[in-house]
């Protein structure tokens, strides 16, 4: 197909694609990363996102809205994944088990495996931590965009925050625990 002339004056959505991924791209790895906490599902769902967000053709946005659109779609595959992933457990009658560690780790190192705590939680938690504290929203637009009520964001919340402290909380008594009688 031959180019058309006279389009300079919009972005085509091919050139705001290359100046977000260019831009962007490792942002919006880094959110996704913190999502699911694997570098390589990170990159998917970024992948899985733009592809969802320009798979039909639009013209007229600039990268800042496009990055709203993507980062929109990033959450919301990954929940859609978590949704499909507890619907097979279900299905599959496989049983969870609780990682547990037969020797003591010093805390340092746990509290440095943020990325792993965050996997314990259920996507919604987390998806629920990572809105609150790394996209710095309020409850009420962390409910809007999830499309639940604000009481459910501050019962997820609650329960993601409980649990982290628990891990956290007993890191630290172990840590601090033996100095205390030196």
């Amino acid at each position: 197909m031959a180019e058309r002339a006279g389009e300079g004056s919009v972005p085509s959505w091919e050139q705001v694609v290359t100046r977000l991924v260019a831009e962007r791209g490792p942002a919006l790895e880094r959110y996704a990363y913190l999502l699911c906490g694997n570098a390589d599902d990170a990159a998917d769902l970024v992948q899985d996102a733009l592809v969802k967000t320009f798979g039909r053709l639009r013209n007229g946005f600039t990268v800042s809205s496009a990055e709203a659109y993507v980062r929109k779609a990033v959450l919301n595959t990954y929940l859609d994944n978590g949704r499909r992933k507890t619907l097979w457990r279900r299905i599959a009658r496989l049983e969870a088990t609780e990682a547990t560690l037969d020797e003591p780790v010093p805390s340092s190192d746990l509290r440095m495996d943020l990325a792993g705590r965050l996997r314990a939680l259920s996507p919604r938690e987390r998806a629920c931590v990572v809105l609150r504290y790394y996209e710095d929203l309020k409850v009420d637009d962390i409910a809007s965009q999830l499309g639940i009520s604000s009481g459910a964001v501050k019962r997820y919340l609650s329960d993601a925050l409980a649990k982290l402290a628990i891990v956290f909380g007993a890191d630290e008594a172990e840590g601090t625990g033996g100095r205390r009688g030196d």
